[in-house]
């Protein structure tokens, strides 16, 4: 079965005071639906480190490694063996990235986000370690490319651009806000997100969802570095659309919920751009008959937001973001375990693939909700320590892996 609200558990005190404090907060309009354009998301002050990961988040990380446990250890460990946490990595900045369709061409962005997620892993080294080569070993990383980016081009550059941009400000925001030492250009790498990466994606993009999810992922958190509320609200509210008409619910009717611009006004529209899928269940997403792994793009960038917003004071866990996230996480899950394809769904077969997505949102729901998420448990489980997918996903068994922060 999918994940299903017959399988919860009793929620905890302060799960069910979380959920209070939710619909009192839809109530009194602070909280806002999918769609809405209420410029309310931002905090009235960020909290840093903010993007993805707190410093409780990181503290209880650190104490696990430090004392063996695991599976904090092995996540440790496998980082630690990664070619992401080489001291000896050598930056490979360009100023223009150009990144065309299926990484063709390919003119630095492999490098781009590899770099991003050395400058990111190197941070998480750092804090734990307390060894401050990691420390400064990232601010190189983050300094070459500040000192050299100004554009990027072709088909891909705004999936380019949010790939590379979600790992940036993680790396940024701890070492900014928790190394002891000095980061001179601090200031001209967030002009860089600002002028450089910011205006390709702050629009958003009527491509497959995973796209615009992506991006949005990558707004967000560049926008807690920046601290620009403006761009978070407005990052935000295309966020809520898009998770919507990404991960479809009975609720929503007979057909999926759709994004405006994208002008899918029939039902033949829609079951195309849902990859030939005519039947919609709960759970289902935009690109499940694509294959699993963009699929797992999707669902990763939802969680990611989720848990950024949750860390700025706003927890979507209680609203329609994490029932969506809960479904879709529950039905890819299911069938990325193996169990049989329905003929309806995807013409009787899928492309399996999920990915290293799923921790922070089992995380979430299933330990601080206290939410029954027999599938996610499993496969969560199962691929333990989650790596990085090279893209724009790193080290979350470590990070997030049954986490109480």
């Amino acid at each position: 079965m999918q994940d299903t609200p017959a399988r919860r558990r009793r929620k905890s005190p302060r799960s069910a005071l979380a959920l209070t404090a939710a619909a009192t907060l839809l109530t009194t309009g602070l909280l806002s639906w999918p769609g809405s354009q209420r410029a309310e998301a931002a905090p009235a002050t960020f909290t840093h480190p903010g993007v993805t990961v707190s410093s409780a988040q990181l503290d209880f990380a650190r104490s696990k490694v430090l004392a063996g446990a695991q599976p904090w250890k092995s996540a440790y460990d496998q980082m630690m063996a990664s070619k992401y946490a080489s001291l000896s990595r050598t930056p490979q900045p360009r100023a223009v990235v150009e990144c065309g369709s299926y990484s063709n061409p390919n003119y630095g962005c492999t490098d781009e986000r590899e770099d991003a997620i050395a400058a990111y892993t190197d941070a998480l080294a750092w804090y734990i370690t307390r060894d401050e080569r990691y420390a400064k070993k990232a601010i190189e990383l983050m300094d070459a490319w500040s000192a050299v980016l100004q554009d990027h081009t072709n088909s891909n550059a705004p999936l380019q651009t949010g790939w590379a941009g979600s790992s940036w400000p993680k790396a940024a925001e701890i070492i900014k806000y928790t190394y002891t030492g000095t980061w001179a250009n601090s200031g001209r790498f967030a002009t860089m997100l600002r002028n450089v990466y910011l205006p390709e994606i702050i629009n958003g993009s009527n491509s497959n969802g995973n796209w615009e999810l992506s991006m949005m992922e990558a707004a967000v958190g560049i926008s807690v570095f920046l601290e620009d509320k403006a761009s978070y609200d407005t990052a935000m509210a295309k966020f809520r659309s898009r998770t919507a008409a990404y991960v479809y619910l009975a609720s929503d009717g007979d057909l999926p919920k759709t994004v405006p611009s994208q002008n899918l006004n029939t039902r033949d529209k829609i079951v195309s751009y849902w990859q030939g899928q005519s039947t919609f269940v709960t759970g289902l997403t935009q690109e499940t008959c694509r294959d699993f792994t963009h699929t797992g793009y999707g669902i990763s960038a939802i969680s990611h937001v989720a848990e950024t917003s949750r860390i700025q004071g706003q927890d979507l866990y209680g609203t329609d973001v994490g029932e969506r996230l809960r479904q879709a996480l529950g039905f890819q899950s299911k069938y990325e375990l193996g169990t049989a394809v329905p003929s309806w769904l995807c013409g009787g077969s899928v492309n399996r693939g999920l990915g290293p997505v799923t921790e922070v949102g089992y995380n979430a729901l299933h330990n601080r909700l206290g939410i029954a998420m027999t599938n996610t448990q499993a496969l969560t489980e199962q691929n333990r320590p989650a790596g990085s997918n090279n893209l724009f996903v790193a080290w979350e068994t470590l990070t997030h892996g049954d986490n109480p922060s």
